[in-house]
């Protein structure tokens, strides 16, 4: 295992990288995935960070935590602008971290999962042109932050906006989809009370309605941050646990990934 460091736009990141050996074939190159974990925007929750890393690792992934802003930083599209720069710092460095280019998903959980849902949707947008080659090639939600209305996670959408109306506007995202938005898979709790799981069905309706290729599933009870819902990250809830294998099958039909 090989550890690396380095910034995007100030935010600092860390991957878990496989080391390369001779007698080792069949994976020269692996898909990778950029990990942003929870906290309203204003923190973030350890245990969507290295928890998730080493699961995806464990896989043959190579892994990236990104430690966007938030609190007073995450305004003026801070932490999508840094996500933005990350993915493109990895595919120019695909050959030195034996990363398949074009197979680099963006995963985020809660806020994270709206950072994620962000890049997905606005990757298009002038304010990040200087972050080439930032489209995700997948996206991975897990009971993500999405609308600014009715059913919006009024803390997320307070910090990421920095009180601009305009921009906690565009950063609707159900309004955002387009038929350029990356195969995504969903999941969501149908209990969770943090974040209401219209959320996720806002989401799933507009890229039903855009034709993008994704997979939501639902789950009738459960909560908010219960990240890979094991005793490690002291949230067990089995019943949901599977949505992992669930994600890591999907993930792996993607990118044609054979472990």
């Amino acid at each position: 295992m090989k550890i690396v460091r380095f910034d995007a736009n100030d935010a600092p990141v860390i991957g878990y990288l496989h080391d390369d050996h001779d007698r080792l074939v069949a994976h020269k190159t692996r898909p990778a995935i950029v990990i942003c974990a929870s906290g309203a925007y204003r923190w973030l929750s350890p245990r969507e960070k290295d928890p998730v890393a080493l699961r995806f690792s464990a896989l043959g992934y190579q892994c990236f935590l990104i430690d966007y802003a938030v609190g007073e930083r995450a305004g003026e599209l801070r932490p999508l602008r840094q996500l933005a720069a990350c993915v493109s710092i990895l595919r120019e460095n695909a050959e030195v971290w034996h990363i398949e280019r074009e197979h680099i998903a963006v995963l985020g959980f809660s806020a994270g999962g709206h950072l994620a849902a962000s890049l997905g949707t606005l990757w298009q947008r002038e304010e990040l042109v200087c972050s080439p080659g930032c489209k995700p090639d997948a996206l991975v939600l897990c009971y993500p932050v999405i609308t600014a209305g009715d059913f919006a996670h009024r803390e997320s959408l307070a910090y990421v906006s920095g009180g601009d109306d305009a921009l906690r506007e565009l950063l609707s995202l159900e309004k955002r989809v387009t038929a350029q938005m990356p195969p995504t898979f969903l999941w969501h709790c149908v209990g969770d009370e943090s974040v209401p799981v219209e959320n996720a069905l806002l989401l799933a309706e507009a890229m039903q309605r855009a034709g993008v290729d994704y997979e939501c599933h639902l789950f009738a009870h459960g909560a908010h941050g219960i990240s890979t819902c094991t005793q490690e990250v002291e949230t067990p809830y089995p019943d949901i646990a599977p949505w992992f294998d669930l994600c890591t099958s999907w993930l792996n039909r993607q990118f044609q990934y054979t472990i």
